[in-house]
This record gives structure tokens, sequence and C-alpha cells, in this order.
């Protein structure tokens, strides 16, 4: 049996609607046996919604199987202070971080929403405070460091900008909490009580997940469905393992590779 991580983007139209089959696909991983997670970069809406919106749409998965960015700082983060740059719906997942607007331990910047909001939290003085607490000596912690992200407008600017922006201001470099980092993966893995090399990931970033998934040691797999772009197997120098029109069809073929069947 394997361990999976499905990035909850590789589930989903870039409207929000479920792909047609991914429900049941989930369901036919369980049936199987095989052990799963849920994984997301989202940085907007704290787990319990998210959680919720996922079984309102037919998945089956308990709130402590979706693993998210806010979380990781929560760990990693804990009992400092903390001058952050997110959307305030997750601040109550940041739980055990006090969070201050001066004189900081650590900055740490979340992502991107459709509304208005980031307009206000990624503010010029927000981000010159955010410089000054770092010039300072604050540590510098972003949630993901994502360039863009696939909306129903199309892609939008995420906060991946502002990261490099103060990395380049600062000459500090941000630690990445979520997605692709491998402490992102270990925590999944452990929590999974599982080895990379019995797991895969399940997403449609052909760049920065399916390299850092690689780079870690897991399988992976690559759906045609989200943010995915023909284009970006052409400049990736990692490929896949398997590619796959959408989650729907993942499971036949993953009993296929178990197998020792194509996966091509």
């Amino acid at each position: 049996m394997a361990c999976i991580l499905l990035d909850i983007d590789g589930v989903l139209h870039v409207s929000g609607e479920p792909i047609p089959g991914a429900a049941a696909a989930v369901a036919e991983l369980r049936e199987n046996g095989h052990s799963l997670r849920f994984v997301t970069n989202n940085s907007t809406r704290p787990r319990s919604r998210l959680a919720e919106e996922l079984r309102a749409m037919g998945f089956t998965l308990e709130n402590d199987e979706l693993q998210t960015t806010p979380g990781a700082a929560a760990r990693e983060l804990s009992g400092k202070r903390v001058f952050a740059l997110v959307m305030a719906a997750i601040v109550p997942d940041l739980d055990g971080l006090e969070l201050v607007g001066e004189d900081a331990q650590a900055v740490l910047l979340g992502g991107c929403d459709e509304t208005v909001e980031p307009n206000q939290v990624f503010s010029y003085m927000n981000l010159a405070r955010a410089f000054e607490e770092i010039r300072l000596g604050a540590s510098f912690y972003c949630l993901h460091k994502n360039k863009w992200w696939q909306t129903s407008r199309g892609p939008m600017l995420d906060a991946g900008a502002f990261v490099a922006g103060l990395e380049y201001a600062t000459g500090v470099e941000a630690t990445v909490l979520g997605k692709p980092s491998p402490s992102y993966f270990a925590a999944a893995l452990d929590a999974l009580d599982a080895e990379p090399e019995l797991t895969w990931l399940v997403t449609d970033d052909a760049e920065a997940d399916i390299r850092g998934a690689r780079l870690f040691g897991m399988r992976t797999a690559l759906v045609r469905t989200g943010k995915f772009r023909p284009e970006a197997l052409d400049t990736t120098d990692t490929s896949p393992d398997m590619i796959v029109s959408s989650l729907a069809h993942f499971p036949a073929l993953l009993e296929q590779e178990l197998s020792g069947g194509s996966s091509q």
C-alpha cells in the first residue's frame, strides 16, 4: 500500500468546484487501503473552513487530515513575538504566536486572496515595517513563496513577489514553511508514519511541488487541472513519475504502477 499526499488545488477546478470524479477517486484510494493526507499552501482560509468546504463537495476527511501552512507556522514559531502580514481569516490558526506590531522575533508573510484585503496587508508601510524588523534581527518566514495563483479570472500575483522583495532589500532569505519545503513534507510523512519512497504527491504544480517532492525522495503524479500549464513541462528540470488528466484517473494508474505495470 502507498501513502498519498493530495494537494487540494489538484482536486478542484479554479472556480472552486470539485474535479468530476475526484471525490470518488479519494474514496477509492481509501478503499484500496492507501493512507491519505490532504496538503495545501492555501493561506487565506482557516483549516476548519477548508475541511468543511471539501466535505460539502463530497470528500470524506477529518480536520486533522488536512495540513495547512498556518498550522506549520504555529508549530515552528510557537511562543515567539511575530509581526505577521497575513489574511485576517487565518489568524485563529496561528494559535500560540504573540502577534505584535514591532519588536518582533520573527516576521511572517502569508498569501493573497481575491479581495481588497491584500491592499492593506501588503501596504508600503507594512512592508517597510517588516523590512525594519528583519534589519533589527527578526527571523524571516513565509507561508509559501508562490509567484502566482490560479483564479476564476486567470493568474493573479501572489505574495512571493513581496517575499522576494524583502529578501532583496534585507539580504536575508526567508524560510518557507509550506510546500515545497522539506519540513512541510517531513511533517506530512510523520503524520502518516510513512517513508518518502513509499509516498506519492499528487499536485497540479509542475514546477515547485514536483521538484521539491522528487528532491525529498517521493514519487509524484502531476494532474492536468488547476494551475497546470503544458509549457511548464518544457521549462522544469524535474519530471513527474506520472501525468494524469485528473485525479479521477489516478487510482487505476496507481494500482497499475504498484503491480509493476507502466504509468505511461
